[in-house]
This record gives C-alpha cells, structure tokens and sequence, in this order.
C-alpha cells in the first residue's frame, strides 16, 4: 500500500496532464489531445457547478482525468500485452485501485484540488492560464528520459525505476517535448 504523500503526487501529476491534454477552448487552446474542455471556467466546469457544486472542480479534474486515461489505454492497445505497459494513467491494477480510493477520499475531504494537491497550484499561479513553457518545466524539471518510439508510444529505455512515484514521474517527464498527439510514454514491465 502507497503512502497517501506518494499516492498525492502521482495523482496531481495526473491531473496537471489530463488539465494540459485538453483541447481547450477559443480563448485558451491547450495540447489537445484528448477533445475535452472540462477544467475551464466557461467548459465543463460551468455544468459541474450546477450538478455538483460542493464537488464541481473535483468533478472537472476527474473526468478530464478519465478522458485522459481512456485515450492511454487506447494508445496502449497498440500493444500485444498492453497490461504490461506501464504509464501515467496504468501503473498496475493495485496502484490504480489506491489513485482511485485516495481521489475519492480527497474530494470528500471538502479542500478544492489545488489546497489538496499543493503542486497543482503550481500550475494556476498565473491565473490559471495555459503556459506551454512553464508547463513543460514543470513536467521536466531536468533532462528528458530516452526513449524508442513504438506503436504503442514512447518507450522508456533503461531499469524500471523502483517506486510508482519515480515511474510516473519519469513517464511525465518524457510528455515535456509536448508532440502534437499523444505520445504514450511507458515502461515495459515484463
């Protein structure tokens, strides 16, 4: 069982992905890679306010985060084992359990995401603006992991990092070059 600290961080970096994915709107286009505007004042987050509004911009992160998870495993589909690919949004069925436990817990905790997840802060100290570059510092903060392009994604090369948060942390670090669709970055866990 991961440690609510470790749990926090991969849960925040998948946030930040799923928040940067989106397509975005008119007024502030993102990565689009997933076709989704949830996590923004006048997109989904307009409908949540009024089907949740304790909850609303948990309810944003979260399905922003689906959309973003659904799109990886799709990627990961390309693969023959696509269980054994690890990612941000697939690092094993017991750790996706806990992500899914722990998210639950800090929704209902009552702090909106970004007192609950102090890092995703980070990313709206401008106001909440899209920023490619200092999002792509935030994801790098040093240099990129090598990796081999497959169908699947982007395959890390090396040892499998020893903990969930030094994998997710590495797969995120490799999503800095920001390419045009959704690269998949992964590990092979065989």
């Amino acid at each position: 069982m991961l440690p609510p600290a470790e749990l926090d961080e991969i849960l925040t970096l998948q946030l930040a992905v799923a928040w940067a994915g989106e397509g975005g709107d008119q007024d502030e286009r993102r990565l689009g890679w997933w076709k989704t505007d949830l996590v923004s004042k006048y997109g989904g987050l307009a409908l949540f306010e009024r089907l949740a509004p304790r909850t609303a911009v948990w309810a944003a992160y979260e399905t922003a985060r689906e959309a973003a998870r659904r799109i990886d495993a799709d990627r990961r589909s390309a693969d023959a084992s696509p269980d054994q690919l690890l990612s941000l949004f697939h690092l094993g069925f017991e750790i996706d359990e806990q992500l899914e436990d722990r998210l639950l817990d800090l929704k209902h905790a009552g702090a909106p995401p970004h007192e609950a997840l102090p890092r995703l802060a980070a990313l709206s100290d401008a106001g909440g603006e899209w920023q490619r570059d200092a999002f792509a510092k935030w994801l790098a903060p040093g240099p990129a992991p090598k990796t081999v392009q497959e169908p699947s994604g982007l395959r890390l090369v090396g040892e499998l990092p020893a903990t969930a948060v030094a994998r997710a942390r590495a797969v995120t670090a490799a999503l800095a070059s920001m390419p045009e669709r959704y690269p998949c970055p992964h590990y092979r866990d065989v």
